[in-house]
């Protein structure tokens, strides 16, 4: 999931917002606005009411913030780095540079998330006690009771032992101290996710042709992500099996067109160099270290008119937003983190300059070429 727009940075870490986040946030604050907190309380001043639906469904998003920082505080800390942290849809998502190296290590990066949830849940509720103590208006106190109950119920559901839930992690980590074997540990817990992604599914449909209900439809949508997002981690799992021991040289496209930093867009675009099918160049300095990476469709996007004066490092991506790998890197780390499209594209580099770039398409072909020799291999026997 890439975010939309970015926030900013928060202890070093990237944080992105998904366009999606617009219409959960819209439900919720419009959910408690015409529903619980209007029903609490009717005799409140409707812009009252909407003030509080607003201002919760901002501090609720905070505390996903929160439950995922803490995912990449501890992941860093235990030696894992983080991309960035993209909130959407339903939730939000660390996105770790690479695995735990152990499963002590896997527990605890998984484990503080639902944590912190459920630490900020209890001080909600502590909150809202000693406010409903006070001369505090009651939607107040409603406000923060629901923010309590809210962020229990998120440690809740995301402790439940089900890939790609935290709980999920917490038993791979289990699985993998008990077999030895992460690939095994993981092949594990994706089962359980796609098994309770059917039962939320299942539950979610009987909910509502029984009763009509919006939170069934909900359920089932959730469900059919749990089940979508697990069965996408057990391919990943299997492709870092096949891409084991495998280092970032052997997949790369060894030395890459380059595009020198300065170089006008006109003349990337009308330059002989560049008429190749790839649809992405790194932009290196004059000393021959990375700067960003320039896509055909950013540079196509300049008015021709204006194209002799705008250079390629104004609309390339610039380098802390391009992962920078070394060739004897392991390439089944780099799996979970490249998708299609160019902003995903990987640059290796060796002595502080370019040597290589690394796409889908090159981790696709050496998988293909690994698993042909294999079935080979397993003939000739």
């Amino acid at each position: 999931m890439r975010a939309t727009f970015v926030l900013g940075r928060i202890a070093g870490v990237r944080i992105g917002v998904h366009w999606s986040v617009l219409l959960i946030f819209g439900l919720i604050a419009f959910g408690l606005a015409q529903g619980r907190f209007a029903v609490a309380y009717p005799n409140s001043p409707v812009a009252a009411i909407w003030v509080a639906g607003f201002l919760a469904a901002i501090v609720f998003f905070a505390s996903l913030l929160a439950h995922e920082l803490a995912h990449a505080v501890v992941a860093r800390r235990n030696g894992v780095g983080v991309d960035d942290i993209v909130l959407w849809l339903l939730g939000g998502a660390a996105r770790l540079k690479s695995e735990a190296s152990n499963p002590a290590a896997e527990l605890r990066i998984a484990g503080i998330g639902p944590l912190v949830s459920l630490l900020l849940g209890g001080l909600f509720v502590l909150l809202a006690w000693l406010l409903s103590l006070g001369p505090v208006p009651g939607l107040v106190v409603e406000s923060v009771a629901w923010l309590g109950a809210i962020n229990v119920l998120l440690a809740v559901f995301n402790a439940v032992p089900a890939a790609p839930l935290d709980g999920g992690r917490l038993l791979r980590a289990f699985l993998w101290w008990r077999t030895g074997d992460r690939l095994k540990a993981t092949a594990g817990a994706t089962a359980a996710g796609r098994v309770f992604g059917w039962l939320l599914v299942l539950l979610g449909v009987v909910l509502f042709l029984g009763s009509g209900s919006f939170g069934g439809l909900w359920l089932s949508v959730v469900g059919w992500f749990l089940i979508a997002a697990a069965t996408a981690e057990g391919r990943q799992a299997q492709l870092r099996g096949v891409l084991s021991g495998v280092p970032v040289r052997d997949a790369m496209t060894s030395d890459p067109v380059t595009a020198p930093s300065g170089l006008s867009v006109a003349d990337f675009l009308s330059g002989p160099s560049y008429r190749y099918r790839h649809s992405a160049f790194p932009v290196v300095h004059e000393d021959g270290t990375p700067a960003g990476l320039l896509t055909l469709d950013a540079a196509r996007k300049v008015p021709w008119d204006s194209a002799e004066e705008v250079k390629v490092d104004e609309v390339m991506v610039p380098l802390t937003d391009v992962s920078v790998v070394a060739p004897q890197d392991s390439l089944a780390d780099l799996v979970p983190r490249i998708e299609p499209g160019a902003h995903n594209r990987v640059l290796v580099a060796e002595g502080g300059r370019v040597v290589g770039i690394l796409t889908s398409s090159d981790i696709s072909r050496t998988v293909s070429w690994l698993m042909n020799f294999t079935s080979q291999a397993r003939k000739d026997q």
